[in-house]
């Protein structure tokens, strides 16, 4: 098969490969293809020379293959023309080991639509539209159904876990954002913080990266940062003779707001904490705003032509996701000197793009879950298609996490929260869960 020697009719084109997984590593050798060649001849002609160099019984394995900075989805000829490249160049293409579909796990039932989810550790909290929330393990085993809202849940966030004491925010229809403490041994919850201070729905929660704020958006076009903490009367501004009062009842406090910003024009759909005490927010008056908490302004704002619903940051590569009204997903990079431009457009959707969140772990990976009722795995290496469409839910999708590596979860109007695991990770390196 090397360029010397091949004789093969038609259209050639050279190739070499290279791998950054040095345990799958070829000769640095340039081939000759047809030009028709796509994945399965690909993975035929690495799997040979694979089994050429190797001592032991060689298992095949099914690769995937990059070559001008995205994935292969068609023939060579195509791929390279479509991006310019001349037939006559040595076309370099990076291989790697497919990441193999997540597999559903389990099927959380809810009285309602389920709005809300966010997983940490070993715990899942949940929220619906009737105002209750969930506490869940990761084996899907149901350990407390929580009132206290008396509108429909939007966001949930957890501040803190130890093995006795876990705490976490949740925000509502109602107006407010509620601080809670789990007892984890006594199975047992109590709201410490009440958060007033929105004047409409609150839509978005997120926790700082040190756990010691939290960031909230409304339709009231707010954003407004609260404290973390779980001590009552841990600030003076919270000590108000009404909190005195309902500390003497052992009731949960009223909390104002450490800070208040204002600059969107509608509803903020989404907030999520950047590093360095910066935020970004999401709202449907067609723009993202990136502020500075120190300051307390605007730091940079990206303008859309659509509302948006959703904005994730990648916590590895720092890069931004949108969901949006027009179905497409748009990647930003909010660093560079063009942060407003849109460096990639995803389309696969049929219907609004509701959410969105990062892999944890993987730079180049993120879900979407829309009002097609679709959940979606992406490469952003590929824009036209996704990776794997993880199909079980019946109407549409509100809500979606990525926390944990192992686990994808998604929740949606047909009253069920969906948890696929990840096959990438090996199940002997998995936690268990309390019982």
């Amino acid at each position: 098969m090397a360029a010397s020697t091949s004789k093969i009719d038609g259209l050639q084109l050279q190739i070499r490969f290279i791998t950054k997984q040095q345990q799958y590593s070829v000769p640095d050798t340039s081939f000759v293809v047809p030009s028709n060649t796509g994945i399965y001849e690909l993975n035929t002609l690495l799997n040979e020379l694979l089994k050429e160099s190797s001592t032991d019984d060689w298992k095949e394995i099914e690769f995937d293959f990059l070559a001008l900075g995205e994935l292969i989805r068609s023939q060579l000829s195509e791929h390279i023309s479509d991006r310019g490249l001349s037939a006559e160049s040595v076309i370099t293409v990076e291989y790697f080991e497919k990441l193999p579909s997540p597999e559903p796990e389990d099927c959380l039932l809810h009285d309602d639509w389920v709005s809300a989810v966010h997983l940490k550790g070993k715990w899942i909290i949940s929220g619906c539209y009737d105002s209750t929330l969930h506490l869940w393990t990761t084996k899907g085993k149901h350990k407390l159904t929580i009132p206290g809202h008396t509108g429909a849940i939007k966001g949930v966030a957890w501040v803190s876990q130890n093995d006795s004491i876990a705490s976490f925010v949740s925000v509502s229809h109602d107006q407010s954002a509620m601080l809670w403490e789990w007892n984890v041994s006594n199975n047992s919850v109590e709201c410490i913080h009440m958060c007033k201070g929105h004047e409409r729905s609150v839509e978005c929660v997120s926790v700082d990266p040190t756990s010691q704020k939290f960031a909230t958006g409304s339709w009231d076009s707010l954003l407004k940062i609260w404290s973390a903490s779980l001590h009552r009367g841990a600030d003076s501004d919270f000590e108000t003779s009404s909190s005195k009062r309902a500390r003497r009842d052992n009731k949960s406090q009223i909390r104002t707001p450490l800070l208040t910003l204002k600059g969107h024009k509608e509803a903020i759909s989404g907030v999520c904490w950047l590093t360095d005490g910066q935020i970004v927010t999401s709202s449907w008056d067609h723009t993202l705003k990136v502020w500075d908490v120190e300051y307390g302004a605007i730091k940079c704002e990206i303008p859309g032509n659509k509302s948006y619903f959703d904005v994730h940051v990648s916590p590895v590569s720092g890069n931004l996701i949108t969901a949006s009204a027009d179905r497409h997903i748009r990647l930003y990079d909010p660093r560079s000197t063009e942060g407003s431009v849109v460096k990639a457009t995803f389309t696969s959707h049929m219907e609004w793009v509701q959410t969105v969140r990062w892999s944890t772990t993987e730079e180049n990976l993120f879900v979407s879950g829309a009002y097609d009722s679709h959940f979606k795995l992406w490469d952003i290496r590929n824009t036209r298609v996704p990776l794997f469409d993880l199909m079980g839910h019946e109407d549409k999708i509100l809500c979606s996490d990525w926390s944990d590596p192992k686990y994808l979860l998604s929740g949606g109007a047909d009253n069920t929260l969906r948890i696929f695991k990840s096959n990438k990770y090996d199940v002997k390196n998995i936690n268990e869960d309390y019982m």
